[in-house]
Formats: structure tokens, sequence, C-alpha cells
């Protein structure tokens, strides 16, 4: 109705939408020193944590990107393959002598328990079982009413990050009394880094990293894996290539969308956004362009063949872009290509009337 780019208000926030995919690039590629700035409410950052990669810019962004990739990069990701292709092997047979599943809930609880096993090295099932209740608890309320009072889901949010961080410092204490021998999971690597003098890694900045990597790792990835599932099912031709080919199949975005504050007046393409405003990005636009895609409702997983997709690309942001592409998309790749290998070559669909 308003065109490409529009202005309106949330939460009583001053807002330009942009679903303009050359805007929405330019956004993406600007540096520590650009015309826009991450921004996010107050409520926000107390549930994220205000020293969290989100919220840093320039140096600091980039060094803890970097500490992700060491891990869930793609240098890393033969020493995964493995564990997580036993894993997903074990869940789906699992699942295949139950009576009904919950899909989405299924996939998370394989994917979390596989995160916090490389991070923190959780093996015990009733740990895994309660943190991960206390991220379903921080899930619920992540964009909700911030009234933080007991019994609404805020307050339950900030419960759940409460515990989840408690448990974080516990196990930080435990390592720095008594360092482990042998194998080193995510979290000694950390604690490492803490004790660097040459790094500038801050206790409470390594909280809020190890905090957010598992909500990162399992929430996102299980509604894509969801999503896959069902547009699979519903059109047997793109199954059928899948079986064929074992190879994934380019979906739709699992990217939101993105906040950007704006620092000076700018003008682009002959809008002016003023400063102190908020640019909201929403890279999903880019995949439902008619003027790119045929189309463009309706699920083609043949709609890419021919197109520039790599993560540059303005037509194709499923990771963000610039300096702000998500550190851990060749990982959330492998885990759906894993999935969806097995599951298609293993295992057949049949439909009930």
């Amino acid at each position: 109705r308003y065109g490409p780019v529009f202005r309106t208000s949330i939460v009583g926030h001053p807002i330009i939408v942009s679903t303009d995919p050359e805007l929405n690039s330019l956004v993406f590629k600007q540096g520590a020193d650009s015309w826009f700035k991450p921004w996010y409410t107050d409520s926000f950052s107390e549930i994220i944590g205000s020293e969290s990669l989100m919220f840093h810019e320039g140096f600091l962004h980039k060094y803890i990107r970097g500490l992700v990739r060491e891990r869930f990069g793609p240098d890393s990701l033969k020493s995964l393959l493995v564990d997580l292709e036993g894993r997903t092997r074990s869940h789906l047979g699992s699942w295949s002598v139950l009576p009904s599943v919950d899909l989405k809930e299924a996939v998370s609880v394989m994917l979390h328990g596989f995160a916090v096993e490389k991070l923190y090295s959780f093996s015990d099932p009733e740990m895994i079982r309660g943190h991960k209740q206390s991220y379903d608890a921080f899930l619920r309320g992540l964009i909700s009413f911030p009234l933080n009072i007991p019994g609404t889901a805020y307050w339950k949010c900030l419960q759940g990050r409460k515990w989840a961080v408690k448990t974080i410092k516990k196990l930080m204490e435990e390592r720095t009394e008594s360092p482990r021998m042998g194998e080193r999971d995510y979290l000694d690597f950390v604690m490492e880094e803490i004790d660097s003098s040459e790094s500038p890694l801050t206790e409470k900045m390594a909280t809020d990293l190890l905090f957010l990597l598992p909500f990162a790792a399992f929430e996102s990835t299980s509604s894509t894996i969801v999503s896959a599932f069902h547009y699979l099912t519903a059109h047997p031709a793109a199954l059928a290539e899948l079986t064929v080919t074992n190879e994934t199949l380019r979906l739709t975005n699992i990217v939101p969308g993105i906040f950007r504050k704006v620092m000076k007046d700018v003008e682009v393409k002959g809008y002016l956004i003023p400063a102190g405003w908020t640019v909201m990005v929403y890279p999903t636009a880019a995949h439902l362009n008619p003027s790119v895609y045929d189309d463009p409702l309706s699920f083609n997983p043949w709609r890419w063949e021919g197109q520039k997709v790599n993560s540059g690309s303005e037509n194709f942001m499923a990771f963000g872009g610039g300096s702000r592409f998500c550190s851990g998309a060749e990982f959330v790749k492998l885990c759906m290509a894993i999935f969806f290998h097995h599951l298609v070559t293993k295992y057949r669909y049949v439909q009930f009337d």
C-alpha cells in the first residue's frame, strides 16, 4: 500500500520500514563508522545481554564473530560432522517408532542437546532438560510487553535467562578452580581467551556470548527445518528431486526484521531518513519481489536457478549481509543438509486421508 519504503511507529518509536533490496543491502554493508547503528529496545537488551555480539561494533564485533566461528565456522565443521550425523540418525530412528511427533519441539531438543554438549560438555539428561526449559521460557517472552511482574511472559523470560546465566557462571567458576584435562569444549576455549593478556574478552562478554549461542544454534534452525518439511511433503516434485540429488533446497529467509538507528540525516534513492529515526530492514522482502521472481508467494525451490545467490546478493538475504552476516550460517546449512539427507534416503512419506 505504501511502497517499498514507508514510515510508521512501533511501540512508540518512529520507524522507517524498508523492503527495498537496494536500501537493505546498503544498510547491511555499512561499517562501524556508518550512518546506521544497531538498535534494539532497552527490554530486548536486558533479555539478550548488553555485552552480546548483537550490540558490539567495529573491532569488538569482528573479534567476537571470530570466537563464534572458531567452533561453528566453516573450518570447524569437519570436527562436528560425525557427532551431528550420529545424533541426527539416532533421533530420527527414535521418532520413527512413536505414534506422533511434534517436529518443532523434537528438532529443537536434538539441536539444543548437540549445542550444549559441544559448548559445555553437558551429558546429564536432567541438566540438559532443565537448561532447555529455561530457554523455552526465554523464547516465549522474547517478544512480549516488558511488564516485569511475576507470572507475565516477560518475567518468565527474565527468569529463564537468570537460570541459564547462573548455570554458565557456575561452570566458569568450576573451570577456573579445576581446569579440565584432555578434550576441550567451547567453554574451555572461552576461558582461555578471558585469561589471555592480549584478549579484550571480559567475563560479562563471555557470559552473554555463551548464553546466546545455544538459542542461536537451535531456534531458527528448527523453525526452518519444520518449514522445509511442510513444503516438501506438500510438493512431491520437490521431494522427489531432493531424494535423487541429496542436496539441500534453498527455501526462504530465516532472518527476522533487523533494526538500525540513523545517526544523521540520510538521503537514499530520493528518500530522506531523519537522524534519530530507526530503520527496520526486512530481508524476506528480497525473496518476494515479483520483478525478480515469478509468482513469489508460491513454494518454488528452483526459483534461484541462474540467480546470483551469494552472501552479497541484493536478491538473496537468507542470513543477513555485510559485517552482520550470520556467523553460524554454514553450521545451520550443515544441520539442514544432514537432517534432510537421512530423512529422504532412509524414510518415506505416506499421507493418510
